[in-house]
Parts: structure tokens; C-alpha cells; sequence
């Protein structure tokens, strides 16, 4: 017991979080509209990292680096809204869009359109200022690329 309190006493702390940018509220939104249904798929993992690999034009090792990253600020995230506001206030209105498509693809890839997952994503949609059309149009992009 003793070696086990020392030990956990001597790990090294964490790594401070980043700051996030646009690019890594991206990411933590995906991961929060993946973890929503409290299925945290490895079809959704592998989509998060490709998405954040073509996204950002990194190769899979740093796309899963990012993920990791885009992990811890989602834990540490109190909620959505802050990540669709700081993509809202930072990216252009075709990038808002990209991103919805992208989030959209997080919630298509395990094949299975939980609610938890669609009411995430609807609270990131209107903190990003986009309305409902805009996510039809989002979502019907994301089924066509995930036919393909």
C-alpha cells in the first residue's frame, strides 16, 4: 500500500493542455460527439484521425497525437458551447461548414446516429452560428463521403 501511495506521489505530473485553436476545439468536439453515447468506437477513432490528418494536412502519427491532445481538452472542456464559439470566432463561414460536414462524419462512422451524439453536435452547430439547413446540407455531404 505504502510503495503504491509513493509511487503515485512520484509520477511524473501530466503535460499542460494547450490552448486551443480552432483546429484542436475541431478535434474535441469530434471526441465529445463520439464519447456522447458512451461508445467510444474504434470506427470513430479511426475517422477522428483521419479527419484530423486530411484536415490539417499531417500524417496519421501526428493526427493521433492530436487526438490524444483533443482527448484531454475534452475532459477538461465544461462545455460545447466554448468549442463552437471559438471555431465561430476564428474560422470563416466555409470553414464552419467543413467542420460540420466533419463532425457529421464522426456521428455517421460507426454506422449507428445515437441522440446523445445528434444533440452534441446540434449545441456545437449553433455555438459555431450555423442553422439547420446548413447541418442538412453538412450531413447529406458526410453520407455521400461515407459511401464512397
Amino acid at each position: 500500500m505504502w510503495s503504491r501511495i509513493l509511487h503515485a506521489l512520484s509520477a511524473p505530473k501530466p503535460l499542460p493542455l494547450p490552448e486551443p485553436d480552432a483546429r484542436l476545439a475541431l478535434g474535441a468536439l469530434m471526441v465529445r460527439i463520439a464519447k456522447s453515447d458512451s461508445d467510444y468506437a474504434l470506427a470513430e477513432i479511426q475517422r477522428i484521425d483521419q479527419l484530423l490528418a486530411a484536415l490539417n494536412g499531417i500524417g496519421p502519427v501526428e493526427a493521433a497525437r492530436m487526438r490524444a491532445t483533443c482527448e484531454r481538452l475534452e475532459r477538461a472542456a465544461p462545455d460545447t458551447d466554448r468549442f463552437g464559439h471559438m471555431i465561430r470566432d476564428r474560422v470563416s463561414i466555409e470553414a464552419r461548414l467543413g467542420a460540420l460536414e466533419a463532425l457529421w462524419e464522426v456521428v455517421l462512422s460507426d454506422g449507428d446516429c445515437a441522440p446523445g451524439e445528434v444533440a452534441v453536435l446540434d449545441a456545437a452547430r449553433q455555438a459555431m452560428g450555423l442553422d439547420e439547413a446548413d447541418s442538412r446540407t453538412a450531413r447529406a455531404e458526410a453520407e455521400a463521403r461515407t459511401r464512397d
